[in-house]
């Protein structure tokens, strides 16, 4: 057995499927993967769509669309690798979004920007209801299950309320601490141990 395997996910056998999140293994590095938490918006045999929910940019949606200048600044996070001309944002508000697909219980994805931001302007503790990603994460057929197979994902359910409210790297932490007592060696563990 290597000396690093203690420090390595070993996966769940549980089946990526939509409304499911990955957590990624401490040392997966980039940084759109590094210590981060992706919910999965579709998941097929040909094809999977996710939002990496835990990686804040220095970006506001407030500075690109002068209807919700005014109004608290909505922080927007880094999706993933692929597609950064594109927000996407998840929400709670189901079918006042026109076009919005339901994810999993009360979390729904994309919809009618324009009605959403609407309905921010009029109200605004709904800032707290929706988040919006800069780029997606994607994997082609056989990609994430070779990923899993390697050890690089451990699959999980997702709750909305803690996925809205995910900001950075703790929520990696915190998604690890759930998975039991086997998994808390991770949370504090150095990015790079040699600095430690």
């Amino acid at each position: 057995m290597n000396e690093n395997d203690i420090f390595r996910i070993r996966h769940n056998k549980s089946a990526p499927a939509k409304g499911r999140i990955l957590i990624a293994e401490p040392f997966l590095r980039g940084v759109h993967f590094e210590r981060s938490v992706v919910l999965l918006v579709e998941h097929d045999k040909v094809s999977t769509f996710g939002l990496t929910v835990n990686k804040p940019t220095r970006l506001v949606l407030n500075d690109y669309f002068p209807a919700i200048k005014e109004v608290q600044k909505i922080p927007i996070y880094l999706g993933g690798p692929v597609n950064h001309t594109r927000v996407f944002f998840i929400h709670t508000l189901g079918d006042l979004i026109p076009g919005s697909q339901l994810i999993t219980d009360s979390l729904y994805f994309d919809g009618d920007l324009n009605t959403l931001l609407s309905y921010i302007v009029q109200n605004e503790n709904l800032i707290d209801e929706t988040k919006f990603f800069l780029g997606y994460s994607g994997w082609t057929k056989g990609q994430l299950a070779r990923e899993i197979e390697r050890d690089s994902w451990f699959v999980s359910g997702a709750h909305h309320n803690h996925i809205l409210q995910a900001k950075d790297e703790s929520f990696w932490r915190d998604s690890l601490s759930i998975l039991g007592k086997k998994y808390r060696i991770w949370v504090n563990f150095p990015k790079n141990p040699m600095l430690n």
